[in-house]
């Protein structure tokens, strides 16, 4: 297995041969994994980057990864994409850093995707972190119909003891979908949107309050514009 960080283009691009190369490694199943990270992770660049995972056996027959000898799945034929766009935190005001959590939240998804029906790492929920460490990534939620739910804003997908899809999270795509996509590899393309969350608020309120806040915001807009012609007709740059 092999792993590159590269630039967000290389998964869309098609200058100078890009998407050749693209197609060249995607029907020759060799393409495992591809990760989307955040932006603003690195000190040199604000430049958003993705993870390349290549893989030259996907059958599952020879894994022994984590010292496992058990059988894993065929993964032949299937991408697995996961859009880790929205995790990590701020720690100062230009750089985000994505947290041992988070990590470990990557990792089990990939794991679990790589591993389904065969045993996971240390015992179920626990995965690496990327020190080495045994981490709980998620408590456990209930599932609707084997998918996880979401543990609420901004605390990202809750994994099962099995890999399932979760819209806005990962995907685990089929050849053939890549080739209606023109072999674009950019997770947000198979992913989807993550399903949005009930607030409780009544239609008819939510509508009346939005509309009064939109009142409000046009009311400072109509001031801020008084205020700044004032201003420029101070300067003498006003009719």
């Amino acid at each position: 297995m092999a792993g590159f960080v590269l630039a967000n283009g290389s998964m869309g691009s098609n200058q100078s041969g890009e998407g050749e190369i693209r197609k060249t490694l995607v029907e020759a199943d060799l393409v495992d994994c591809m990760i989307a990270l955040p932006g603003q992770l690195f000190y040199s660049t604000q430049i958003p980057a993705c993870l390349w995972f290549l893989r030259r056996d996907r059958s599952g027959r020879h894994s022994r990864e984590g010292g496992n000898p058990a059988q894993t799945p065929d993964r032949r034929g299937q991408v697995l994409f996961i859009d880790a766009r929205k995790l990590g935190r701020m720690v100062d005001r230009t750089h985000r850093e994505l947290t041992d959590a988070d990590i470990a939240r990557i990792a089990g998804t990939y794991h679990l995707w790589r591993r389904a029906g065969a045993p996971v790492p240390r015992r179920p929920g626990m995965v690496e972190s990327g020190r080495g460490e045994a981490v709980e990534p998620l408590s456990p939620r209930e599932t609707t119909n084997g998918s996880p739910q979401g543990r609420g804003r901004g605390e990202g997908p809750v994994l099962p003891g099995h890999y399932a899809d979760i819209p806005g999270y990962c995907k685990s795509a089929a050849l053939d979908d890549i080739r209606k996509h023109g072999h674009v590899l950019t997770p947000g393309r198979y992913v989807g949107a993550a399903a949005q969350e009930e607030d409780g608020e009544p239609f008819a309120e939510k509508m009346q309050r939005l509309a009064a806040q939109l009142r409000e915001q046009q009311v400072e807009a109509a001031r801020l514009d008084a205020a700044i012609a004032a201003n420029l007709r101070h300067l003498g740059f006003g009719a």
